[in-house]
């Protein structure tokens, strides 16, 4: 359902909820850590920043953190900029070259309530939900465990 940027920005976004407490994290660290590729990572950042979702601080001790705390940081904004079924002039997910209540394709009515529903989701659940508790390998990794090569505290899931 995702294009994989936005899977990509997903991943370093929760990385940096996260890592929160701590500051800027350089966006070679990011990349390793999300085993995203730092050439499109460092793309996909720029965008983050460029959308309010992240600020970035230059030079040899700069980084990327969140704008905001993950709990104020709704998952629209790290999506928009990479999803075209958010933005506001999307393209006909049925081939129509204008669809609008007005001027609606075949599909409109009930692809208007997927999106709605959609919509609803990214604009309630906070990068805080998703980066709280994830889960690798059967274990849990709670929020102030440290995923970047400390000992995090786990728990085994049953």
């Amino acid at each position: 359902m995702l294009t994989a940027t936005s899977q990509y920005a997903l991943r370093a976004v929760s990385l940096l909820a996260r890592t929160y407490s701590r500051g800027l994290v350089p966006a070679k660290q990011i990349a390793v850590e999300t085993a995203v590729p730092h050439k499109y990572l460092s793309a996909i950042l720029t965008d983050l920043v460029r959308g309010g979702a992240l600020e970035a601080a230059p030079g040899p001790r700069g980084g990327f953190r969140l704008a905001r705390p993950p709990d104020e940081l709704p998952l629209y904004d790290v999506l928009e900029p990479f999803e075209p079924m958010l933005w506001k002039q999307r393209p006909c997910p049925f081939g129509q070259s204008i669809c609008s209540d007005e001027d609606a394709c075949g599909g409109h009515e009930h692809w208007k309530k997927v999106r709605e529903a959609y919509l609803d989701f990214l604009h309630r659940t906070t990068v805080l939900d998703v980066a709280a508790n994830e889960t690798v390998d059967g274990e849990v990794r709670i929020a102030d465990s440290d995923p970047i090569g400390h000992s995090p505290k786990k728990r085994t899931e049953k």
